[in-house]
């Protein structure tokens, strides 16, 4: 069942099912999964919720740049963006933009990548020359105590979008937002019994 209908996004062109491309090479695609969501808390636990994304989005080598619950098509959904480093590259990152719409038994993801091209860490060279290594380097918001993965400073903040237009960083969030204004639910996705929490762990 293909649970989120979305209207076409402007400068997006459809390059496979469920996939679509812009000029900048970003890809957007709809994934549907029947297994119970592997979402580490309720989503209504927000502060367990982005702290353990935190963890283990450090274990795999990248970093957490921003999740929230935000309404997808009427129905919560998690906000998340998380930079990765570019595989196979010395320097570079990619993002990862995506909401998770879970229910009980299913859920659904639309998802958003969009990576460095070209002379990479400009965004970052001037916010860190702009503030300064004290005000740029921070703990992390949701896990201060966080290890390994990728930095968490101020450059990723959505306040420097409007500098850095062309930013991937900067696509990601645009291409959410305007999610927010397009995507429908199928009614009988939004049926279907809510997601409440990951199922208890032992036995």
């Amino acid at each position: 069942m293909e649970a989120l209908l979305g209207v076409a996004l402007p400068g997006y062109r459809p390059v496979d099912t469920g996939t679509w491309l812009n000029d900048f090479g970003d890809v957007l695609s709809l994934h549907h999964f029947d297994l119970p969501p592997d979402l580490p808390a309720a989503l209504d636990d927000g502060p367990a919720l982005r702290h353990r994304l935190t963890h283990i989005t450090a274990q795999a080598g990248g970093g957490l740049v921003e999740a929230a619950v935000k309404r997808l098509g009427g129905l919560p959904a998690l906000r998340q963006i998380v930079k990765l480093p570019l595989p196979g590259q010395p320097g570079g990152q990619a993002f990862l933009g995506s909401f998770t719409v879970p229910r009980a038994g299913c859920s659904t993801v639309v998802k958003i990548q969009a990576a460095e091209r070209g002379m990479t860490g400009m965004r970052e060279a001037v916010v860190l020359a702009r503030l300064g290594p004290a005000q740029y380097f921070r703990p992390h918001p949701y896990a201060p105590e966080v290890q390994g993965g990728l930095p968490f400073h101020a450059a990723d903040h959505a306040r420097w979008d409007a500098e850095f237009p062309d930013h991937p960083l900067t696509r990601v969030r645009g291409t959410l937002d305007t999610l927010v204004e397009t995507v429908t639910v199928a009614p009988a996705f939004g049926a279907l019994p809510p997601f409440t929490g990951p199922a208890p762990s032992g036995g």
